[in-house]
């Protein structure tokens, strides 16, 4: 046995440095909950239109604030038990329960007024208007456009006007 695996050592030492190195390992996320196996961070969106935010994550811990908006993109940083760690868009943290949190994704139009085109280029006619603060429903990101759903319109944005996406991720 031990013959054996001093073989494959052996052998491996004489691969040519060329082959080992167009054999790549697929992406993987830079961090892994250590609960779910999901990346972190990680874009989620709240389950009710009353969800507390602890101080830690457990009931034991005090409320810290309350989010009073449902469909509301969060950002997961962080796992412990049923517990997730989240940020919202300004940047605050807390733990809220995984009962709290739908994978459905969602973003919310920041900055100043967005529009929301037909199709993905700036010269496509306009679908409507956004007003900071607006939840939208994320359907796919290609690039730097994300097609997005919101009071029963669809059409594609800047994915620098939302939140709730990260820069380099390709939804479909």
């Amino acid at each position: 046995m031990l013959f054996r695996l001093f073989s494959l050592f052996a052998a491996l030492l004489i691969v040519p440095a060329s082959l080992l190195v167009t054999v790549h390992a697929p992406a993987r996320a830079e961090t892994v909950g250590s609960v779910t196996g999901l990346p972190i961070p990680r874009y989620v969106t709240l389950r009710a239109d009353e969800v507390n935010v602890r101080t830690g994550p457990g009931v034991r811990y005090p409320v810290d604030w309350v989010f009073v908006r449902e469909n509301m993109p969060v950002e997961i940083v962080s796992e412990f038990e049923n517990w997730r760690k989240i940020r919202d868009f300004e940047g605050t943290e807390g733990w809220v329960h995984q009962s709290m949190l739908s994978g459905r994704r969602s973003v919310l139009v920041i900055g100043r007024k967005q529009t929301l085109r037909r199709e993905a280029t700036d010269s496509s006619p306009a679908v409507a208007h956004m007003e900071a603060g607006v939840v939208a429903w994320l359907d796919s990101c290609v690039r730097e456009w994300c097609e997005i759903e919101v009071s029963g319109l669809s059409g594609w944005v800047h994915r620098s006007a939302i939140w709730g996406v990260r820069v380099d991720e390709s939804l479909r």
